[in-house]
């Protein structure tokens, strides 16, 4: 049964992308969302069976491929990290799809939308219960196909073709260092499927591997190119380019990309393969500090973004830094208990923003809204949820997981774990700044939009409100419920084989005793980050402007996102395109064509030029051709002869 939850997404993207016009936007609606709620119904069961009960199954379907002693599967592994993973992407992209029927109502290609949103989860579900590397590069790669889709959706922008593309680029940078990852692994194992590999790390521990030349300890390189994957996925620091420009997609894209589906994949890869990364001590030291580094700088960007969804966009990004470096402190189930946590608020804040962006006639621009928290009142306080969970206040669910990835950051006493904490805490400072940012210049303050919008200023419709209130609930609950089984004292208790940590590695159960002033420290910069933006956007503006005006080259830096884009534009962008164009113009043009195709077909032109010369229509000019002739021949003739 629940192999079944995997393939109704499947089913609604096959109805409602070739019978749409059959069926009907209103039909398309229907079957894709009813699909995944019964998706959602079946995940919940089986999270109960296997994750509270601790039971497991594997089901084999077929062969897919078989070539000498390479073997992979179709085969579903339902243990407990599955059915997190399938809990987190059913709920939320249920909630996604019901909202989009409100949202994307005005559209004319509604049953695209919705069969590209239902082909989304199924290549996330097809990821997440993966038994093996290459079925779990299928969905994969279905996840980045449907992100260009979905990013790239209203084709008719130039931008939001770009956006799609760079998205697709970027991630095929790190899906390269996935796929020499699976090579490696089948190279070393024998073998692509989880529960080989798994058995064997421990013993391939001590083995090398030659890389560009250089011997390397196998399994660090292994874990480096499969992290090199997880980068590019999940908008990592270097890879992370792409993530603030999908936010040219539909708004529920948004959500569904940046909550529970694409950006988590390479969390959930790490967790997935713990029992090789905890043999690979320097990868997993590298995946702290780019985490660790992603948070801070992700949130230094989000201190100056104007527009609503790239504010929320930098601050998952930023949460996922979280994410990574609990994994490079082998506090793996506190990753994954964020992950789960971060799904319900930040798409709360997402499908939140789609929510205000609707009431101001399709406006991003935070400058141009204000003073609408009384016209768009729930509106007003599920953003307030969604922020007070995303801060870390008690007792929303921020609070149990960002807590616990600290802690276990600092109870790790490592120096990449200190440097974690101390970038994650300066990190959360600044959360609690621009989120607070976000809801004052939004909803406080004086109108700034002009009398026709505001005249139309109005709640959202009950479609797009009622899944605002299922996410508004696990935003505050679901702390307090998963917090014990997921990362309490006994986490093994819970997740049982799915996820491997060590003897050494014990910062997740050392986290449980660190000093009072570690636990309270994240909380204390958060309240003083909420304080300081009601300073500056409500009670004292003037200082905002003494501030800007103070700070102007570190303003501008931030704003324009330390100049990252600019960088690869001058270093990879404008040389691959001066190659490109030189490739074009003297290599395809003048030696291939003008030596090839087109220089025989001038050669040809030529001589057939020069021999229609010949055809003058005069007499004595073919009289006087014979007798060349006639002489040539007899002089070749008396040469042969000797005479």
């Amino acid at each position: 049964m629940y192999s079944l939850a995997i393939f109704l997404p499947l089913i609604g993207a096959l109805i409602a992308g070739f019978f749409g016009r059959s069926i009907g936007d209103r039909g398309a609606q229907l079957v894709t969302c009813g699909l995944v709620i019964l998706a959602a119904v079946i995940s919940v069961v089986a999270f109960i069976d296997i994750g509270v009960l601790g039971n497991t199954y594997h089901v084999d379907l077929a062969t897919w491929i078989r070539s000498g002693t390479l073997e992979a599967r179709w085969a579903f592994r339902f243990d407990t990290l599955t059915v997190v993973m399938m809990l987190v992407v059913t709920l939320v992209s249920s909630c996604v799809h019901v909202y989009s029927i409100g949202y994307m109502h005005h559209d004319p290609a509604i049953p695209r939308f919705m069969a590209y949103l239902s082909l989304f989860t199924f290549s996330m579900l097809m990821l997440v219960t993966a038994d093996n590397l290459v079925q779990l590069f299928f969905g994969w790669e279905g996840v980045g196909l449907c992100s260009y889709l979905l990013i790239g959706f209203w084709y008719e922008r130039a931008s939001a073709n770009s956006a799609a593309m760079k998205a697709f680029v970027v991630n095929r940078i790190g899906d390269f260092g996935f796929v020499l990852g699976i090579v490696g692994c089948y190279l070393l194992f024998d073998s692509v499927a989880f529960d080989t590999i798994f058995a064997n790390a421990s013993a391939m521990a001590e083995e090398s591997m030659t890389f560009l030349g250089m011997e390397f300890p196998a399994l660090e390189i292994l874990c480096f190119l499969l992290f090199i994957g997880a980068m590019g996925k999940s908008a990592q620091l270097g890879l992370h380019t792409w993530l603030p420009d999908a936010m040219e997609g539909p708004t529920p894209v948004s959500a569904l990309i940046h909550a529970a589906t694409m950006v988590t994949a390479g969390v959930f890869l790490v967790a997935r393969m713990s029992p090789v990364f905890e043999y690979a001590p320097d990868t997993l030291a590298f995946i702290a500090f780019i985490g660790a580094a992603t948070a801070f700088f992700a949130a230094t960007v989000a201190l100056t973004q104007t527009d609503i969804k790239r504010v929320v966009a930098y601050s998952t990004c930023s949460q996922l830094g979280y994410m990574f470096f609990a994994c490079g402190v082998s506090a793996y189930p506190a990753a994954i208990f964020h992950l789960l946590t971060h799904a319900f608020f930040k798409a709360l804040l997402f499908l939140g923003a789609g929510s205000v962006i609707h009431a101001m006639s399709d406006e991003q621009d935070m400058r141009k809204m204000g003073g609408i928290r009384r016209l768009i009142p729930r509106t007003y306080v599920l953003m307030w949820i969604g922020s007070l969970a995303l801060a870390g206040i008690p007792f929303f669910a921020g609070f149990y997981s960002k807590d616990i990835i600290l802690e276990s950051a600092f109870a790790a006493d490592k120096p990449v774990g200190t440097l974690a904490f101390i970038l994650g805490i300066m990190a959360a400072f600044m959360t609690a700044f621009y989120s607070w940012r976000l809801l004052f210049m939004t909803f406080h303050g004086e109108p700034k939009a002009d009398e026709k919008v505001m005249a139309h200023v109005h709640e959202s419709p009950p479609i797009m409100m009622v899944p605002l209130y299922v996410l508004a609930i696990g935003a505050v609950f679901s702390g307090m419920m998963f917090a014990g089984m997921m990362v309490g004292d006994h986490p093994e208790h819970f997740w049982g084989d799915s996820i491997l940590m060590l003897e050494g590695n014990t910062a997740l159960h050392d986290a449980h005793y660190v000093p009072i002033w570690v636990v309270l420290l994240p909380l204390i910069v958060s309240l003083a980050g909420i304080a300081l933006a009601y300073q500056l956007y409500i009670r004292n503006r003037e200082a905002l402007r003494e501030l800007k005006e103070s700070a102007g080259g570190l303003y501008t830096f931030l704003l324009n996102k330390w100049y990252f884009d600019e960088a690869y534009n001058w270093l990879f962008v404008r040389p691959a395109h001066w190659v490109g164009r030189f490739l074009w113009k003297r290599g395809d043009g003048d030696v291939i064509d003008g030596v090839g195709p087109n220089g025989i077909a001038a050669r040809v032109v030529d001589i057939a030029r020069n021999a229609s010369r010949l055809q003058s229509g005069l007499l004595y000019h073919y009289a006087f051709a014979m007798l060349i002739g006639v002489v040539l021949l007899l002089t070749w003739y008396f040469s042969q002869t000797g005479a």
